[in-house]
């Protein structure tokens, strides 16, 4: 891309985009087929598919652009899993299957059939991308973007938990990070910088746990920086540094409000594509029937016609040229109003301002169809010489700049109303006693078996006794019981997992363990091969005597 003239009269900032890209593991080998493995294969054709395409052709072109994205264990895992991708393959063979019938049914109507040759493309493309460009591994398709110098990779809690409510329990805090960050590595082959908070949830002393881990950076709320137990003196325009060398990012509320905002935000323009008008409600059940759930449970699909439109106006047709022409002119908005910010912050600070602007990565393309697109060109406008914007990460900020304040962020969460009021209240609060008691159990049988002679039947029963907790200790099924989506789901999940741990417990007590169930469990919850019950043992202080990775 062309270079403009450099303008002296503005100032030099910077804009460090976060992506987190995040699921539940769900992952059903005892059925055929399940239901919320969909969250996974959506995300993979709308979100992580378009992201990927987005940044190969960023590299094709030369951009010169930096972005984050943080990689839970739980997704990585899913991702290299065979039976997933086996069964993802098989999802996006049955949805060209499903296009190429409507370019057919649509063949008298060439508005809609112009919409259903693009998904026919759009499918094409991923299939493409996935399966012969990467040969399913997007982990890998991720790395090699992080080995190219522009993207950064970071990791995140082993299964997403709420790590402040989980405090009960500093082995079990500990254990949610270091496993976490032993499953990136041993993924991705080398220890992340920076590190993703579940919910962006941070207590006062989670620092020394993140540090302990070798963790530079991790992120806040905007107002875990503005209450900060001292005045931040440049608000959340620059990091502080926690006391022990752990640097926290504030979020932007600027950048933020412009994407996530309901009212306010870009993917409620009205030229975007319409999210719930799917043709797995719209189409007669004969039709749709082999694409939906069970043939006879309507679900989306993912081809979907219409635009938001406007009012109480009928849902006009979705024009893809006008939604990618706003794309752009939103992401011209964007780097405008992010220039405005640096030019402002630059009169007061004494160094260039970081504008640190974290998304959960499923809004691009999954619900804001157009999204990829967007941060796309967000990217390539910042990298043009016109403005003083510099996209960055926040490992190269602190290679740049290595004096920070020091204060200790205050408690807090992106979440309703700041904090954790989201994550317990009346519809999930009964969660956390039966979790505590379960860890506590764990951390007193690892303790007692301290100096003994464990079999290696014992070990297996162990190691997945503390897999069962931590597969339960996922913020998800709280989430998802206080939003009222798929509650019944997201409660056997915890009671499943719970009883799981409950009859592993009983087993190895009495020493009566059943090796066939153990290896059934072990088939079903197949994550963290390398996970050690010992570090379950409080005074091992989260960590077993076993050598760590490099």
């Amino acid at each position: 891309m062309a270079k403009s003239a450099h303008n002296p009269s503005r100032k030099q900032g910077f804009l460090s985009i976060v992506l987190h890209a995040h699921l539940p593991y769900v992952r059903h080998p005892e059925h055929d087929s399940f239901f919320e493995e969909n969250w996974l294969f959506e995300a993979i054709t709308e979100c992580y598919l378009p992201l990927i395409s987005a940044l190969d052709r960023l590299h094709n072109d030369n951009i010169d652009y930096r972005l984050t994205l943080s990689l839970s264990p739980t997704l990585i895992t899913m991702l290299r899993d065979e039976l997933l991708q086996t069964r993802y393959l098989r999802h996006l063979h049955k949805l060209l299957e499903l296009a190429e019938k409507e370019v057919t049914r649509t063949r008298h109507q060439p508005e809609y059939q112009k919409l259903a040759r693009l998904y026919r493309r759009f499918f094409r493309n991923n299939l493409e991308v996935y399966q012969n460009q990467y040969q399913c591994d997007l982990v890998a398709a991720f790395k090699k973007h992080h080995n190219a110098g522009n993207l950064e990779l970071i990791c995140c809690a082993a299964t997403h938990g709420f790590l402040p409510l989980l405090n009960v329990s500093e082995t079990a805090v500990r254990n949610q990070v270091n496993i976490g960050i032993d499953t990136f590595k041993a993924n991705l082959g080398f220890a992340p910088s920076g590190f993703w908070l579940p919910e962006c949830a941070y207590y006062p002393g989670l620092e020394k746990v993140l540090g302990d881990a070798g963790i530079n950076y991790f992120f806040v709320d905007t107002h875990g920086i503005t209450d900060a137990s001292q005045p931040a003196q440049n608000g959340v325009y620059a990091p502080l540094d926690c006391g022990n060398g752990v640097v926290a990012f504030g979020r932007d509320p600027e950048s933020s409000r412009q994407v996530w905002s309901s009212h306010e935000g870009y993917p409620g323009d009205f030229d975007y594509r319409e999210y719930y008008r799917d043709i797995g409600f719209d189409l007669d059940l004969d039709t749709i029937a082999p694409y939906i759930l069970d043939g006879k449970t309507r679900i989306n699909t993912g081809i979907k016609y219409y635009r938001i439109t406007g009012g109480d106006l009928p849902k006009a047709i979705y024009d893809p040229k006008n939604a990618l022409a706003k794309a752009r002119v939103h992401a011209q908005d964007f780097i405008n109003k992010r220039q405005l910010q640096i030019d402002a912050l630059g009169e007061s600070m004494d160094r260039p301002p970081i504008i640190v602007a974290p998304y959960d990565a499923e809004l691009f393309g999954h619900w804001w169809f157009e999204g990829p697109n967007w941060l796309e060109q967000v990217l390539r406008l910042a990298s043009e010489s016109s403005n003083n914007i510099h996209t960055i990460t926040c490992s190269d900020y602190l290679n740049q700049i290595t004096s920070h304040q020091i204060a200790t962020p205050s408690a807090s969460t992106w979440g309703d109303q700041g904090y954790s009021s989201y994550w317990i209240n009346e519809t999930n609060d009964w969660i956390y006693p039966v979790l505590h008691k379960a860890e506590a159990e764990l951390e007193q049988l690892a303790s007692d078996l301290q100096g003994l002679a464990v079999t290696a039947l014992q070990t297996r029963a162990l190691n997945q006794a503390a897999r069962s907790i931590l597969l339960a200790q996922a913020s998800d099924w709280a989430f998802i019981l206080k939003s009222g989506t798929t509650v019944e789901y997201a409660k056997k999940r915890i009671t499943d997992h719970l009883a799981r741990f409950n009859y592993l417990h009983d087993c190895i007590r009495k020493n009566r363990i059943n090796e066939r169930y153990l290896t059934a469990l072990e088939i079903m919850d197949n994550i963290f091969p390398d996970i050690d019950f010992r570090d379950y043992n409080p005074s091992n202080g989260g960590t077993s005597s076993k050598p760590t990775r490099s």
